[in-house]
């Protein structure tokens, strides 16, 4: 089909010389884009450290050898000496 200037130009599609027609709308893709957002939190734990300390006493025995002397004395008499 050819348009001359004197043709209605309401016959051509979207009213303009190109030939382009109206666009048509699709149902609209959905792209998902996951993001993570990390959050580093410290946790304050508290360690005790307990220090027991044990005194323990052994008792041992440790001989100490002490001497003593005794002197003894005896008299005789014999007869004469009376």
């Amino acid at each position: 089909m050819i348009f001359d200037d004197s043709s209605n130009m309401d016959t051509m599609p979207n009213n303009n010389q190109t030939g382009c027609c109206t666009p048509v709308y699709e149902v609209p893709e959905e792209k998902v884009c996951h993001r993570y957002f990390c959050y580093e939190v410290p946790h304050v734990k508290r360690c005790n450290t307990r220090i027991i300390n044990h005194h323990v006493y052994r008792h041992t025995t440790v001989p100490c050898y002490t001497t003593c002397e005794e002197n003894v004395c005896e008299n005789i008499f014999d007869n004469s000496c009376h």
